[in-house]
């Protein structure tokens, strides 16, 4: 075969289909309400308790707000072709799945590759905030930590080292490695806190807020709310690494539609109400800093729900460390089982039922990087991939719609072709937004990619050495 015809072959979705059926490595144990749980679990975190406070302050003001809901229309488009597959072809990979079985292995390879980096560096950027919040607590209660381990070397003077941040991410590793049930079950616990947490906000705040605060609503101009949508668009994913856990459900083709939706709408709502909220209770400049939430709330003389409100957030945050290690384990795990990277990775643990490898692995070099890299420097080169599947992910649907119109679809997603274009369109115009420095590192990494393809998994590939 040619070096085209590589790149381009697929794997059908009907031979993915009877795969599922096939595969027993892994216990199907989710249900909707833990699905969903994942998927508010990636989506509600740092976005809440830490980016709102610094995007307003920096970027966007009290219109914090429009750069949510920009931010949120091309998340729903993606979202709504996140269903489709998901419901179509029910199987561990996701983004990487779908592009493979659409558009041909090199695509689903870049972007499987593009999701290893993408998923470590948000849990890598979470931990970091996580970090922020515990430091608060502990200084609150008069036991600070030393200063060589309050963050990286060079976020402040005298800092080397983020130990928090390295202490959850080898903690919720550990958790997920072992038992995914016990996982899920933790999660959907910090993840009712989570939602918990954040009503306390509104409902705590509300009386505080003064609609002077928000005057002048727009002071960065409408380039502020765009460069700020670009930024907090890492806020309003996270459905996506739900989809990612399909062969751990147990029904997952009526299931996964319904809990990206879930997922979405409740977070965007609550996002709505509480960059209302925290612009409104304190000048939208006093918000640039580790934990504006906790700050805001003790500038208005209400320390106790600051406390209250802290503790919740250290339990939330932590919810989405774990569904970006679980996503980013089972990518992984998918990549190597199709052997695009070698199969040691796609060993299922005998006792555990967990892809224990990968889940190791990736844990380490999110602890690595949340260790030694400040949160700002992080954050930046995440979204820049998660755009770039969201622009694969909707052109799949539309080109699968048109290919293979017969396929029955438990989830379709309206409006095809205007929804997967504004998807894609919305995606493309967050990409423009970013730093230039962004996608240079971004071009190094596929480069990168693109050496391990055509060295490695070109020619092990399960298709290549089938046919």
């Amino acid at each position: 075969m040619g070096l085209m015809a590589d790149m381009t072959r697929r794997k059908s979705v009907e031979t993915m289909q009877r795969e599922v059926g096939e595969r027993s490595g892994l216990r199907r144990i989710l249900g909707l309400w833990q699905l969903t749980a994942i998927g508010l679990g990636g989506i509600i975190g740092v976005g809440i308790f830490v980016l709102t406070g610094t995007v307003a302050a920096t970027q966007a003001g009290p219109a914090v707000v429009l750069s949510f809901l920009i931010a949120g229309i091309a998340s729903a488009a993606a979202a709504l072709c996140y269903a489709e597959f998901a419901g179509l072809i029910p199987v561990s990979g996701s983004a990487y799945t779908y592009g493979y079985a659409v558009l041909g292995e090199f695509v689903g390879w870049i972007i499987g590759w593009d999701l290893l980096l993408e998923y470590a560096l948000i849990a890598a950027v979470v931990a970091v905030g996580w970090s922020g919040y515990v430091q608060a607590l502990l200084e609150a209660a008069g036991i600070p930590l030393p200063v060589w381990a309050q963050g990286a070397y060079g976020s402040a003077p005298g800092r080397l080292f983020n130990l928090p941040a390295v202490v959850i991410s080898l903690a919720i590793t550990a958790v997920l490695a072992m038992r995914m049930q016990w996982g899920a079950r933790f999660n959907t616990l910090i993840v009712a806190i989570k939602i918990a947490a954040a009503a306390l906000i509104v409902i705590a705040g509300v009386a505080y807020v003064k609609p002077e605060r928000w005057h002048p609503f727009m002071p960065f101009g409408m380039h502020g709310v765009v460069t700020g949508a670009a930024v907090v668009f890492f806020a309003v994913f996270g459905y996506d690494m739900l989809t990612t856990a399909a062969e751990e459900a147990k029904n997952p083709q009526r299931d996964l539609p319904r809990a990206v939706l879930l997922s979405l709408g409740i977070a965007m709502a609550l996002y709505f109400a509480i960059c209302l909220v925290l612009t409104g209770i304190v000048p939208y400049t006093s918000l640039d800093n580790a934990a504006p939430v906790a700050g805001a709330f003790t500038a208005i003389g209400l320390p106790q729900v600051m406390v209250a409100i802290s503790l919740a957030s250290v339990c939330g945050i932590t919810s989405v460390i774990f569904a970006n290690l679980m996503a980013g384990a089972r990518i992984w795990f998918a990549l190597a089982r199709d052997g695009l990277l070698p199969g040691w990775f796609a060993k299922v643990h005998p006792r555990w039922h967990t892809p224990h490898r990968t889940t190791f692995l990736l844990g380490l070099v999110t602890a690595v990087a949340s260790g030694l890299f400040p949160l700002d420097e992080l954050a930046k080169l995440v979204n820049i991939g998660v755009l770039g599947a969201f622009i694969v992910i909707c052109s799949a649907v539309a080109v699968l719609r048109w290919r293979r119109p017969e396929l029955e679809r438990p989830f379709r997603t309206p409006l095809v072709p205007l929804v997967p274009i504004i998807g894609v369109g919305f995606s493309c115009w967050l990409i423009w937004g970013l730093p230039g420095i962004t996608y240079v590192r971004f071009a190094l990494w596929l480069v990168l990619g693109g050496i391990v393809y055509f060295a490695y998994g070109r020619r092990h590939s399960r298709l290549a050495v089938h046919n």
